[in-house]
């Protein structure tokens, strides 16, 4: 009874005489401490969203780095860096190669996310800048993949990595304005200093 009139006065916008006890079929994310609610279903779709681009990304970095996937393995892939300029090509491939292997196991686990992110906001910042006169679109060579990779890590490092990662063993594992600003402002850094070199 005493539920029924919380939510009638709830539904006329009153406060209630006395607070209301938590509602334990409506559990909400806790940013003071642990939470031992049920996964939501945010939580799951921040799962398979880190899970396929992190191991897609970490393909895509085994592909420069081993030859895996029908990628053509560093040496043949240092040749193509150094046409685009990156001088000595075997190390900035290797580096590129890394960034995105290493942050994308990282993100795909929910490790250091924002330390992923930022890893892998370099390498598509670079990838941007080489892309960029070809214009937006993939079809053209354009910059259009590597926006949507640079976006989509930056968007987990704010967002946070959610319940079913490793980060939920840290202090700061639900993202936030800080932690996007670290993986933007590390991941520019980065960019920058290989473009400078």
């Amino acid at each position: 009874m005493k539920l029924l009139a919380t939510r009638h006065r709830a539904s006329l916008h009153l406060a209630p005489a006395t607070p209301a006890p938590p509602d334990a079929s409506h559990p909400g994310p806790s940013r003071t401490g642990p939470s031992h609610t049920a996964v939501s279903a945010a939580d799951l779709g921040l799962l398979l969203l880190r899970m396929t681009f992190g191991l897609l990304l970490a393909g895509h970095g085994a592909q420069k780095l081993f030859g895996m996937f029908g990628g053509h393995g560093l040496t043949a892939t240092g040749k193509g860096f150094a046409q685009l300029g990156y001088h000595p090509g075997t190390f900035f491939a290797g580096l590129a190669g890394a960034s995105e292997f290493l942050g994308g196991l990282g993100l795909a686990v929910g490790l250091l996310t924002p330390l992923a992110a930022a890893a892998v906001i370099g390498v598509m910042i670079n990838a941007m800048i080489v892309t960029a006169p070809n214009g937006l679109w993939e079809t053209d060579g354009g910059m259009e993949y590597p926006l949507c990779v640079a976006v989509v890590a930056i968007t987990v490092a704010a967002v946070g990595a959610g319940r079913l990662a490793l980060d939920r063993l840290f202090r700061r594992r639900d993202g936030g304005l800080p932690e996007a600003a670290f993986a933007l402002g590390l991941g520019g850094i980065s960019a920058a200093i290989v473009l400078a070199v």
